[in-house]
């Protein structure tokens, strides 16, 4: 099982280098192609793809750190180093999306010329570069949200290259060299609304916050229904990692059942376990006469 695990991350691993080099290469293409022919959008579209590369790096070293084993200094391992990497990403694709209004906007007050053939060429070249990618790491996107956010990377820039080809399309058609900023606003538009919504989840677990699939007046009312338990407080649950919740909490027992304490603990986490999910836990016992005065039921 463990040999077959290992081979499937660095299987995992290889994927995500191929798409790190095929972006790299798309990328410089992509740039030539948008000064030669004079198009906003494709050097824009360029740009996201660059992007592509490094976040797909940094996933790749993100990876290979959160594998490392816990220590005495890092006691609950590397794993965060994956959520890390996430928020890096959607941060630079909020950064690339603001680069890309401003750029559009300053397009439109000074209008420039646009080979449409070219842009039309090598934006198609792009959508087929950003689709092999996207599929290389979509597998891996499901389980990692450092890989998801590669990921999207990937797709945001695949739609990017389709509204390009539009553009050029247009141009050749119509000469509509307007149409060439009003796209890449529209590919900004789809990066920033695509990266807020997910940063926010990177920032929760990072900040330790109740994950959202978990009730905590729920844990409480459940785990008063084991016989013996009369009452929780400093309660604090948080993720570890996206797949790894913690719980740690005071556990209140009647005093007749005192000497059951371990018994009842034992049965408050395998509730947790099987209920929620949380496998980490660790509960201290307090008896119903000499339970904390002023004890807070969240936090200290």
């Amino acid at each position: 099982m463990g040999h077959q695990h290992l081979h499937n991350e660095q299987a995992g691993d290889k994927r995500v280098w191929w798409a790190v080099a095929v972006n790299l290469v798309l990328t410089v293409v992509q740039i030539a192609g948008g000064i030669l022919s004079g198009s906003l959008s494709l050097v824009a579209d360029a740009i996201h793809n660059l992007s592509d590369a490094i976040s797909m790096a940094i996933a790749y070293v993100a990876r290979r750190i959160a594998r490392r084993p816990a220590n005495e200094e890092w006691t609950f391992g590397y794993v965060r180093a994956e959520l890390i990497a996430a928020l890096i990403n959607y941060t630079t694709l909020i950064v690339i999306g603001l680069y890309l209004v401003y750029e559009a906007v300053f397009r439109f007050i000074e209008p420039q010329p646009v080979q449409g053939w070219t842009v039309v060429i090598i934006a198609a070249v792009a959508l087929v570069v950003d689709t092999i990618t996207a599929m290389l790491t979509y597998s891996l996107s499901k389980s990692s949200m450092n890989i998801r956010a590669a990921f999207l990377h990937n797709v945001s820039d695949a739609l990017g290259s389709i509204a390009v080809i539009i553009a050029g399309t247009l141009i050749i058609l119509y000469d509509w060299v307007f149409i060439d900023p009003l796209i890449t606003l529209m590919i900004a538009g789809y990066i920033l609304w695509q990266a807020f919504s997910e940063i926010g989840g990177a920032i929760r677990i990072l900040m330790s916050a109740t994950p959202k699939d978990i009730d905590p007046q729920e844990i409480i009312s459940r785990s008063l229904t084991i016989p013996g338990v009369c009452g929780i407080h400093h309660l604090h649950i948080w993720p570890i990692d996206e797949h790894r919740t913690s719980l740690e909490a005071h556990l209140v027992i009647e005093d007749k059942l005192m000497n059951r304490s371990e018994k009842i603990k034992d049965e408050v986490k395998k509730l947790l376990n099987s209920e929620f999910s949380i496998g980490h836990t660790t509960l201290d016992v307090e008896s119903q006469s000499r339970e904390c005065g002023d004890a807070k039921t969240f936090g200290h």
